[in-house]
């Protein structure tokens, strides 16, 4: 997400799921801009480190209280997903070594999508760990155009529609999943833990974001069909760990509360259903708004 889309900080509450819950209990449908406040939150939750904990096996996070950032570790070295903002880079850093990782066995950079809350931070992981840095090709034009201080955003590897990435016998595949941006990508790994596999898949986004024109867009046409790509596609993965670039996409706060109170709190696949279903009635909700202003 933007931040030239950021709202006063009087108006961003301390975003978690309270407007979700409270949309399930009156069956309000949420609006673009609710989601968008819920996800983003202030400035200070976007830079303040939350506790980095595990996921479930080698899976971990290592973000803020409002930017998600993933590690997986493998016997080759370490993945991360989403560098942030390049003020956030520290942060993260030091969530990787509370863990007892090192950050400097980063090989392969991921992200969600080419927005600066996700992939500024791109440049300075590179250039501290020297990782592989890689992204969805619809992603390309917009990551090279951030350029922070100066800096030529890295790009080593080039990622299509179900590529895969592995390192260490971890693969992850990418699927785009476009609409937020041309090449956001949503990432799914399995996921060993006690005798189980888990099925992940982190979300990249699905969200609309103030100003989006899902209707008569000169730029993006079919920007309306690739919402709704996405959401088919989503809904077609096998998903028992919901996660996304944002926390508050899978309530991570509450889950983090449950951790060791008895089961894997993240083990959740009504909930990715559900996020699914609340950002596709948001889509609606804006499209159908846009086509009667049309008069269509």
């Amino acid at each position: 997400m933007r931040t030239a889309l950021f709202l006063p900080l009087f108006l961003l509450p301390l975003a978690q799921s309270g407007a979700q819950q409270n949309a399930a209990q009156t069956n309000k449908v949420l609006t673009p801009e609710d989601l968008f406040r819920r996800n983003v939150g202030t400035r200070e939750q976007q830079y303040a480190q939350f506790p980095p904990h595990k996921i479930v096996g080698n899976l971990y996070y290592v973000g803020t209280e409002a930017l998600s950032a993933f590690l997986i570790s493998t016997p080759d070295g370490l993945i991360l997903i989403n560098s942030a903002y390049e003020g956030v880079v520290p942060v993260i850093r030091k969530s990787v070594e509370q863990l007892g990782f090192k950050f400097t066995d980063i090989k392969i950079l991921l992200g969600s999508h080419a927005h600066a809350d996700h992939m500024e931070g791109d440049a300075l992981v590179k250039e501290l760990t020297g990782a592989q840095v890689m992204a969805m090709a619809e992603d390309v034009p917009a990551l090279e155009a951030m350029r922070p201080g100066g800096k030529p955003h890295p790009i080593d590897r080039v990622l299509h529609d179900g590529d895969t990435v592995t390192l260490g016998g971890t693969t992850l595949i990418a699927h785009l999943t476009p609409g937020h941006t041309r090449g956001c990508t949503s990432w799914e790994l399995r996921v060993p833990e006690g005798g189980k596999i888990y099925d992940v898949v982190i979300i990249g986004s699905i969200g609309v974001n103030a100003g989006y024109k899902l209707v008569n867009n000169p730029q993006v046409p079919q920007i309306a069909d690739e919402y709704r790509r996405s959401f088919e596609l989503l809904r077609s993965l096998k998903c028992d760990i919901p996660l996304g670039s944002h926390p508050a996409m899978y309530h991570m706060q509450e889950k983090y509360a449950k951790l060791g109170k008895g089961p894997n709190p993240f083990i959740d696949p009504e909930g990715y259903k559900t996020e699914i279903d609340i950002n596709e009635a948001a889509f609606n909700l804006r499209y159908n708004e846009q086509k009667k202003a049309a008069g269509e």
